[in-house]
């Protein structure tokens, strides 16, 4: 008879996983191309065994187990402190109003993933352009998290996105073009916004302020950002808080693509 209640499956069963199932494909995108995707990966793995230890009463291993995970909960807190953060702003700043967003947010269901709108070539384009005259330049792209908290800092705006307004709004006379330009979709919507400054030591000396607010509004939401230094005219491209290292403007074309869906 226990055994028949064992297999018997409720319909607050198959919620109970599919909630599991969405809250660690959050975590994992969360921590994806980072150091601590092996953490993760360990958790998870810990976890398990420790649910497989209580399923099969294996008593002793399972008290082990658990007092592990239960001692180690504040570790996890310190090193996930910001990822933790991305989470809880991802929860509060989402946009489900949106059909177009909600499918976005749970695309993991469908096979094919949501072409961008976003004209990727553009933004690269203009970012040659700009460091080949070596104008200074700092393009935040919006993903998930909304950056209202920031865009407040500047001036909003919505024109379309094209290369040569790119290029205006950054040329150095122009008076929207000290802080950084913020786009969503195919529109930039804001300029001449100020981004929070990393204070992480492990970023070279050789980046200035543009760098380092790049650095920092990546590292507080899933934005991705596009540098041009006004030193070097070398384009950085920056996501999760660290710089991205590519071989090619069509490699960083594509490598933004994908990241955008």
């Amino acid at each position: 008879m226990d055994f028949l209640n064992f297999l018997e499956f409720k319909i607050t069963d198959f919620i109970d996983i599919i909630l599991v199932a969405v809250l660690l494909y959050y975590i994992y995108k969360l921590v994806k191309g980072t150091v601590a995707i092996n953490i993760f990966i360990g958790i998870v793995i810990v976890w398990a065994l420790w649910k497989l230890t209580e399923l099969l009463q294996m008593k002793m291993i399972s008290s082990m187990v658990g007092g592990f995970m239960n001692i180690g909960l504040i570790a996890l807190i310190i090193v996930f402190q910001q990822e933790i953060r991305k989470f809880l702003l991802m929860i509060g700043s989402t946009n489900f109003a949106s059909k177009r967003n909600f499918i976005k947010h749970f695309k993991f269901l469908k096979q094919e993933a949501l072409p961008t709108d976003t004209d990727v070539s553009a933004l690269i384009g203009a970012c040659e352009k700009m460091g080949m005259s070596k104008t200074g330049a700092i393009l935040v792209i919006e993903k998930n998290n909304n950056l209202d908290f920031v865009k407040i800092t500047g001036d909003k705006m919505s024109i379309e996105i094209t290369q040569p307004i790119i290029e205006s709004i950054f040329y150095k006379n122009s008076p929207l073009h000290d802080g950084a330009a913020i786009v969503q979709d195919n529109y930039i919507t804001a300029t001449r916004v100020i981004l929070p400054v990393s204070n992480e030591r492990t970023i070279p000396l050789r980046f200035g302020l543009r760098h380092r607010a790049a650095v920092g509004i990546t590292e507080k939401t899933d934005a991705l950002c596009l540098v041009v230094s006004e030193e070097t005219g070398l384009i950085s491209y920056i996501k999760n808080g660290e710089f991205v290292l590519y071989k090619s403007l069509e490699e960083l074309t594509e490598m933004i693509k994908k990241d955008l869906t």
